[in-house]
């Protein structure tokens, strides 16, 4: 991995495990540089799919009825057959991690299009077999030294959209506007970028889901145009278990830059510090007590 993508809001310890790792693909194993998919899958042509991101943590793969409820619910929403049940393809993701003798700190990133057409155009009624399954598992630890400073942010020009353009809920392989987002993140010397919603009210990052901080409150978006995030999910339930204050909301950047405190979660990363954004010290400017309490909460619901 290159210096410049340690600074990356997805980047993870460098894992040298990794290169002998193989990868899932419809059923067979392939080395990572001879794992493909025709140029004709509906994936490559047009982003026709889903994906989810799972952990294995000391054997047990977290939320994995949330991460299937999710991914069948994203099949269902663009007609797409799996061709398998829940419980079936919940066997291959362990059919996966037994071939590569995986026990512990692996994140997997299943990928499912809708499968191989006969040409390349929008139509669905061009495929002509059954969807295309892929199973990536790795050896993946956050960037502890990412956590330790904290990100930057930068807020992108560009909007999440709202469920009448296309509904974030919706795990899908589109992700250009995200990856336009961060550009501009990046190319401002930020590590991810925040994005607001089509009323200017705070929404999301571009890979994740964002919080702030003040006092002992915890503010985060309504939901309405944010990704369906299941660590988001798990983060509001666990502070207001402890008995603290969530509110889902619509809140600006002003009082976003009031913060003190940010954080943004995300299935690899978990809980990350925000200490910068639009170039303006978040708070102290570091991470801080109530991120860390959260993030000790999280900690022991995963149990690592």
């Amino acid at each position: 991995m290159s210096n410049a993508t340690q600074d990356s809001a997805q980047s993870y310890a460098h894992d040298p495990r990794n290169d002998t790792v193989e990868v899932y693909v419809n059923g067979n194993f392939f080395a990572r540089d001879k794992a493909m998919v025709p140029v004709f899958d509906a994936g490559f042509v047009l982003g026709d799919g889903i994906w989810e991101g799972m952990r294995l943590v000391k054997g047990k793969l977290l939320a994995v009825d949330e991460h299937m409820a999710r991914m069948y619910e994203g099949a269902n929403a663009i007609q797409l057959d799996i061709g398998m049940d829940r419980d079936a393809l919940v066997a291959e993701i362990w059919k996966t991690l037994r071939h590569n003798n995986m026990e512990d700190g692996v994140h997997i990133r299943m990928m499912i299009s809708r499968g191989v057409k006969s040409t390349p155009n929008q139509d669905p009624r061009f495929i002509t077999g059954p969807a295309t399954i892929v199973i990536v598992a790795e050896y993946k630890q956050p960037n502890a030294a990412l956590k330790s400073r904290g990100l930057k942010l930068m807020t992108s020009t560009i909007r999440c959209s709202t469920p009448d353009v296309f509904d974030l809920r919706l795990n899908s392989h589109s992700r250009l506007n995200f990856i336009q987002a961060l550009i501009q993140a990046i190319n401002m010397g930020a590590d991810e970028a925040l994005m607001l919603d089509d009323r200017g009210f705070v929404a999301s990052c571009n890979s994740t889901n964002f919080f702030i901080i003040r006092g002992e409150e915890l503010w985060t978006s309504t939901g309405t145009t944010c990704f369906n995030g299941i660590t988001r999910a798990k983060v509001i339930k666990l502070w207001r278990d402890a008995g603290k204050p969530v509110f889902e909301k619509d809140y600006t950047l002003a009082e976003t830059y009031a913060a003190d405190e940010a954080f943004v979660t995300g299935t690899l990363g978990g809980i990350t510090p925000v200490t910068v954004i639009d170039g303006r010290k978040v708070g102290a400017g570091k991470p801080g007590p109530v991120t860390s309490s959260i993030s000790d909460l999280y900690s022991t619901y995963i149990g690592a």
